[in-house]
């Protein structure tokens, strides 16, 4: 099996199954499809990710349909897709990803900065703009902004032996740094985001548009650049008087394992608490850190500042944390 055959079969069974019918079905498609599978192989390898190729294509009106009649819209329309994956990148902007990362950014007491690498547009940079329904051991327990419900609603499962939060963290600064940030303002970059989001997800496509009406109204400092190049300086930015807060999600995983390495060394002489949470194989340092027997079932592994302590939805639908030593 060549290596698009094994990634597209990979990707139905570990992310769209049980997520996205549509999707698992074009993934294990291409995946058994020679003709398909050579285009794709055509293209630069990091522009071969199934959700680039995927999105790229239902910007264009791709039919969702079953494989058979994508196959053929695609194989007809391939000279207007391929633009569209070399100039645009994964930016999945997922604001319920706050519901995993809030009980560490809650639980610091006085005012916090809050510096996002790969931020896309920023939405996760708001976890005190956002409402939380946190379902723990059948209690399901509210947390709501000062001055009321938010727009945005975070559903999320608590599993395992963890603090409900209970109050929402004092934000005093916010920037993120992106190869591409996206200004969600433009309609255009704003549709694109709204094409990353998977067809059947129509209450994620929801809660972007909220979210993003959020962000409108009070922009984040978002910088263009590499993070390596970046989070240091944007780090310095951060006002004295807060914690600073360094995460990233769904992130590390683009970048080769050397600049991966550079970036953990970096972000760790940071006087700074560090949020990662990304693919069990994308850190091989956490990995090893994960208790024994522990199926991780193609979940992000939650770790601060270097120590892995849940195992995350991608789209924070639950956080399960670990047993602690």
């Amino acid at each position: 099996m060549d290596a698009v055959a094994d990634y597209y079969g990979r990707f139905a069974a570990l992310e769209a199954r049980g997520s996205s019918a549509i999707f698992e079905d074009w993934a294990l498609g291409i995946a058994g499809d020679v003709e398909v599978r050579s285009l794709i192989a055509h293209l630069p390898r990091p522009k071969q990710q199934a959700n680039l190729v995927f999105a790229a294509s239902r910007s264009k009106g791709a039919p969702l349909a079953e494989y058979d009649v994508f196959r053929e819209w695609l194989l007809s329309r391939w000279a207007e897709v391929v633009p569209v994956v070399l100039a645009r990148s994964t930016q999945t902007n997922e604001a319920a990803r706050c519901a995993t990362l809030l009980p560490h950014i809650a639980s610091i007491s006085g005012p916090v900065a809050l510096l996002e690498v790969g931020a896309s547009a920023g939405l996760c940079l708001y976890p005190d703009r956002y409402s939380y329904r946190y379902h723990s051991a059948g209690t399901l327990h509210k947390v709501d902004p000062k001055d009321g419900p938010s727009s945005v609603v975070l559903d999320c499962d608590l599993r395992g032996a963890l603090d409900v939060p209970i109050r929402l963290p004092d934000v005093f600064w916010r920037g993120g740094v992106d190869l591409n940030p996206i200004d969600v303002t433009d309609i255009d970059s704003l549709n694109w985001l709204e094409a990353l989001v998977w067809p059947e997800h129509d209450e994620r496509r929801a809660r972007l548009r909220a979210a993003a009406r959020i962000v409108a109204q009070d922009p984040p400092l978002l910088v263009a650049g590499d993070l390596n190049a970046e989070v240091a300086n944007r780090a310095a930015q951060a006002p004295d008087d807060a914690t600073l807060v360094v995460f990233h999600s769904a992130v590390l995983a683009y970048l080769e394992v050397e600049d991966r390495d550079r970036f953990v060394d970096q972000v760790s002489a940071l006087d700074a608490v560090w949020l990662s949470n990304e693919g069990v194989a994308v850190l091989p340092e956490l990995a090893a850190q994960l208790p024994t027997g522990i199926a991780v079932n193609g979940d992000f592994v939650l770790a601060k500042n270097g120590v892995p302590v849940a195992l995350t939805a991608r789209h924070g639908q639950y956080y399960r944390a670990l047993p602690t030593t």
